[in-house]
């Protein structure tokens, strides 16, 4: 479970968030809003890449202030750009990278990232430079490497922007089969429609919390 309470954020003297008391507990949880409404760094606190300025964000009972490496291990996060995330020369370098840094052994790691590279597509790009795949291909591989460490909750921040009508169906999919807790940032309000729940943000602010059919209704209607 990943509670906000009285969560606030600057940068600055500017404020980005204000007054965030929010219990998350749904499977499929989105978040919609504006450019500029706070839904990028609100996604970053719930793993403790950012902490709130005021307030508290605890994941499973761990304050992401205090304990941001354990929170980190159980939260994965899919940054909008692939690039910022592949670190690695090439593709299986890059997936090995983060089970390395959870402690696998090297048989399990060689296991798991030949496992990893069939489920999503990418075996034949075992040994192929990761910043010269494709667009879509990079963003595939950023998916992948994060649910290769099997984390208990993933934050999805704008998961289907560079995709093409083929690998964007398979994010669809990917989105409503995974076992973990998802949070999914999006402009893509057709990949939304089946969520459970859908937060609606405006000027750092939750404005909208419901099921899919009010919360995307609210959030059109400010924008009529």
């Amino acid at each position: 479970m990943i509670e906000l309470e009285g969560v606030a954020h600057r940068f600055g003297e500017r404020e980005v968030l204000a007054g965030l008391d929010l219990t998350l507990t749904e499977d499929r949880i989105a978040v919609v809003g504006s450019n500029g409404s706070g839904k990028s760094t609100f996604a970053r606190l719930l793993n403790g890449l950012q902490v709130p300025t005021a307030g508290r964000v605890r994941v499973d009972g761990l304050d992401t202030r205090k304990q941001g490496r354990a929170v980190r291990k159980l939260v994965g996060f899919v940054f909008q750009d692939p690039d910022v995330q592949i670190v690695m020369p090439t593709v299986a370098e890059d997936l090995a990278f983060g089970l390395k840094h959870h402690g696998l052994a090297k048989a399990d790691i060689a296991e798991r990232v030949t496992e990893v590279l069939a489920e999503y597509g990418l075996t034949e790009f075992r040994n192929h430079p990761a910043h010269l795949l494709s667009g879509g291909q990079k963003q595939l591989l950023a998916i992948a490497a994060v649910l290769a460490v099997r984390p208990r909750y993933v934050i999805f921040d704008e998961p289907t922007t560079l995709l093409d009508l083929r690998n964007k169906r398979r994010v669809t999919a990917l989105l409503r089969e995974l076992p973990q807790q998802v949070v999914v940032i999006s402009h893509d309000l057709d990949l939304l429609t089946d969520f459970d729940r859908v937060l609606v943000f405006d000027a750092g602010r939750v404005v909208a919390d419901g099921p899919p059919e009010t919360s995307i209704a609210h959030y059109l209607a400010m924008h009529d």
